[in-house]
């Protein structure tokens, strides 16, 4: 069916780039701080497109549009793109051209590239510069054409912003900031431009909430010598915020005045700025007087790396999650086929029960609730208008986590509804067992995610099927449920990072099969690196599991495991009960009790 609206504002914008001399229009997933999840203020791109994942970007010429984006997003944008004549361009697929091998194809010698250099990075607009310079190509930079057409935008953010007390933060700013600091006169710098919103809540130990979801606020801050500063909207922040900035020196300006801030700084500052995140216009009123250090951003690598305080803390409140989550396995199990559940009826119950935790404060994302062949989108996301009710039989997802005082959480598990069949039994198995073979890693120091991806997806290779999105990903902490430097893959995109997994990481361990039209298998635990012994061959490293949710039986076949691989579900299943049974009711933990049997593993039962 033709989507009228979309192509209609295709059309419009169209007339608006032919007004204003733009050939080609590229409109990126991204806020002024390159942020994964933004608010709706900035879904430009899905404004003009319709697509509404969280990675992918819009490029619009005269005669079409393009829409790039990753393999998470494939199914969903197939069906999301339908009728808009928007084209599918499924980055990394064979045959498939960058945005830059398009651009350099297609465009004429002479013609101009238009963007928000806002919302696009430093490193994206050097990218295009170097790629499209023989063809002479101009670029338009300075204007969102969106603002002519979008006459109802939602409003810009301005969410209210709270201190982190450092009983929960584990480190002042103070403390923080001269680790920061450090690190940023090493690389050869005399100041600091960040703009990164995660890190910025993570260095001035506060949290905002202009991002669904993430407890961020818009923001930049600027670090030298001569003090701090934060970038803030005024409006956002209350007596309290203000006396705590005001205690720790931190001079406030006003958001909107960060170009001319950097534009009056003395000649010649060496500011580090980190051009995965930078915009491409600060970029560029740096580069015309000052002389940028492009490194990544030194918080970073800092905030990966939890403190004592901070992993006591998610240690507890990773409990408490995963008691939620099995009181609404067993619901789940206990109910279907007794009741009408949808996937949002579902999602909704989960909700609920993480609600009653007395630290919670809400969800770290928009819950993946999905059954059947929606399971096989990996970002699908039920509406009102679209969900499915689910039946005692096949397959059903939830990939959920929450937002607490005291840390983020994240977790997925894949639940029999009544009869499986043998080939999804085969690949739940196989998921079960990478994820397994993963936390029961020993490494050597030095090895990065990429180092380890195999383990938790070799079992899927035999088996000559794959999932297109890596294994796992950072978890912040009272933060974005996505984080960095730490990330686990086996092929590294342009713009992540490798880098080694250090003690203190947390990372989530999420192998997967999902199948078109068929099914999608997802079991995701969240781990943290710990230090093992050290020895003539260097420092041994091992994880430490956070999440204790059971493991669903009901569609193991425990035939394709090895003897090893029983051994390690059967530790798992036993730890889970221990764990967890206590905060149960005497139904809840009998039915756990059975639900965490390893048949076969009867000698290994009696060691308990």
């Amino acid at each position: 069916m033709e989507n009228t609206v979309i192509k209609e504002r295709l059309s419009r914008l169209r007339e608006v780039m032919e007004d204003q001399g733009i050939d080609f229009y590229m409109m990126p997933t991204a806020d002024f701080h390159n942020s994964e999840y933004v608010s709706d203020y900035f879904k430009v791109r899905e404004y003009f497109c319709n697509f509404t994942g969280s990675n992918g970007t819009l490029l619009v010429w005269k005669e079409g549009a393009g829409l790039w984006t990753d393999g998470r997003y494939f199914i969903q944008a197939e069906h999301e793109l339908a009728g808009t004549g928007v084209e599918l361009f499924r980055m990394q697929d064979e045959g498939v051209p960058t945005i830059e091998e398009f651009l350099q194809k297609n465009m004429k010698e002479g013609q101009t590239l238009g963007f928000d250099g806002r919302v696009l990075t430093t490193a994206q607009g050097r990218r295009y510069e170097d790629s499209l310079k023989e063809k002479k190509i101009s670029f338009a930079f300075e204007h969102d054409l969106a603002e002519e057409i979008w006459t109802d935008r939602p409003a810009f953010p301005a969410g209210r912003v709270t201190v982190l007390d450092e009983k929960l933060a584990g480190r002042s700013f103070e403390e923080k900031l001269q680790s920061v600091m450090e690190k940023v006169h090493k690389e050869g710098a005399d100041s600091l431009l960040l703009t990164k919103l995660d890190d910025l809540m993570w260095l001035f130990n506060i949290r905002g909430c202009d991002v669904e979801c993430n407890p961020v606020a818009v923001s930049y801050g600027y670090f030298s010598e001569e003090g701090s500063v934060l970038f803030i909207q005024e409006k956002v922040l209350d007596e309290k915020v203000k006396e705590y900035l005001e205690a720790k020196h931190i001079q406030v300006e006003e958001y909107g005045t960060i170009v001319s801030y950097l534009e009056q700084l003395p000649a010649g500052r060496r500011v580090l700025i980190d051009r995965r995140h930078c915009s491409y216009v600060l970029y560029k009123v740096l580069a015309a007087k000052q002389a940028p250090v492009e490194k990544n951003n030194p918080t970073e690598a800092l905030k990966a790396v939890k403190n004592p305080v901070e992993l006591a803390n998610m240690e507890e409140i990773y409990l408490k999650d995963s008691v939620a989550l099995t009181k609404f396995i067993y619901w789940l199990k206990t109910n279907i086929g007794k009741m009408e559940i949808t996937e949002l009826s579902a999602a909704d119950y989960l909700e609920k029960l993480r609600r009653e935790i007395p630290e919670c404060t809400g969800l770290s994302f928009p819950s993946i609730s999905a059954y059947g062949a929606n399971a096989a989108m990996m970002h699908y996301e039920p509406t009102e208008e679209s969900h499915a009710v689910l039946k005692p039989e096949g397959l059903y997802l939830i990939d959920s986590g929450g937002q607490y005082l005291g840390g983020t959480t994240d977790v997925t598990r894949t639940i029999a509804l009544g009869p499986v069949s043998d080939e999804m039994k085969l690949h739940y198995t196989m998921v079960a067992a990478g994820m397994l073979q993963l936390s029961n890693a020993r490494f050597l120091y030095g090895c990065s995610g990429r180092n380890l991806d195999i383990l938790a997806r070799q079992q899927l290779w035999n088996l000559g099927i794959d999932y297109k999105c890596g294994t796992g990903h950072g978890v912040g902490y009272m933060l974005n449920v996505h984080e960095g430097p730490q990330n686990m893959r086996w092929r590294f995109m342009e713009g992540m990072a490798e880098v080694p997994i250090e003690a203190g990481m947390d990372i989530s361990n999420e192998p997967g099969v999902y199948l078109e039209g068929q099914y999608g298998i997802r079991i995701e635990n969240i781990m943290v690196a710990e230090n093992d012994r050290k020895n003539e061959y260097g420092q041994f490293m091992h994880f430490k599991t956070l999440t204790w949710v059971p493991i669903d039986m009901d569609a193991m076949e425990l035939k394709h495991l090895t003897e090893v691989q029983k051994i390690q579900l059967f530790q798992y299943q036993r730890t889970v009960c221990e764990k967890i049974a206590p905060y149960l009711t005497a139904e809840e933990a009998e039915w756990l009790k059975k639900e965490t049997e390893v048949p076969g593993c009867a000698a290994l039962q009696g060691e308990n």
